[in-house]
């Protein structure tokens, strides 16, 4: 058994060792037309040799969203204002999807933060060897008066 699991390990590590090494998780894409929940395996953030970056980089993506965000007009009069933290999947082709607010501070400014997400444009996609793969990344949208 023990040469089994020994030879097992050495064909995947020769397939190559990142792929064993890498992080995953599901995140969930909705419910289907069944009633049951649907999920796509995605790669984290951190366990890729080249994360997906916005056009220009993090300080063209703060522009992006300090230029396109509105902050809604009740909540601004009420003084709401804090971090609203986002996840989200870029996929193999750049696109955003799966987006999914983690921390909100209030209804109006959680649907903003997912709204400037989802109107984004497309980012350079992650890669794990080479290969282009879908990857789950976590950004913070601020609201301040």
């Amino acid at each position: 058994m023990k040469k089994l699991i020994t030879a097992i390990f050495a064909v995947a590590l020769s397939a190559g060792a990142s792929f064993i090494c890498a992080q995953t998780c599901r995140v969930s894409t909705g419910i289907g037309a069944d009633g049951c929940h649907n999920y796509i395996e995605v790669f984290e953030y951190d366990y890729v040799t080249e994360k997906p970056t916005f056009p220009g980089g993090d300080g063209e993506l703060m522009a992006y969203i300090n230029h396109c965000r509105e902050y809604p007009k009740s909540a601004y009069e009420r003084g709401v204002q804090g971090r609203v933290t986002c996840s989200f999947v870029v996929n193999t082709d750049g696109d955003i999807s799966c987006i999914q607010v983690l921390k909100g501070v209030d209804p109006e400014l959680n649907r903003e933060a997912v709204r400037i997400f989802r109107e984004m444009p497309k980012w350079r996609p992650g890669r794990l060897d080479g290969k282009a793969v879908p990857v789950r990344v976590i950004r913070v949208v601020p609201f301040r008066k």
